[in-house]
């Protein structure tokens, strides 16, 4: 099992989530997120003084998944969140050693 980390724009949210449901993803952790890269944050102008802002708002989204479906999993990710500028954000996998549901005590393959 794998562990998929995704950090996308915030805007691009419902196209991934719905490009992951289509794909048969059912499960996912979603959080709000904030941070730069290359990115540098942006200048940003309220009301006559500019602003720098250096955390750029993210969501981050977690996903677990069997080791056969996790090119298939981040292959999804990337062409739906893609815009092609610059911050479109970061894909990553580690592995997962066990996962148990709480409600039912079901481990590994059987708890996805």
């Amino acid at each position: 099992m794998k562990l998929v980390t995704a950090v996308i724009k915030p805007h691009k949210w419902e196209e991934v989530r719905e490009a992951l449901e289509t794909f048969g993803i059912t499960g996912m952790t979603v959080t709000e997120a904030s941070g730069y890269g290359r990115q540098k944050g942006y200048t940003e102008v309220y009301r006559g003084p500019e602003y720098d802002v250096s955390l750029v708002p993210k969501i981050r989204v977690e996903i677990v998944t069997e080791d056969e479906d996790v090119k298939d999993v981040v292959d999804v990710v990337v062409k739906s969140a893609a815009t092609g500028k610059i911050g479109d954000g970061k894909v990553w996998v580690v592995p997962v050693e066990s996962v148990v549901r709480v409600r039912t005590g079901e481990t590994d393959e059987a708890a996805l």
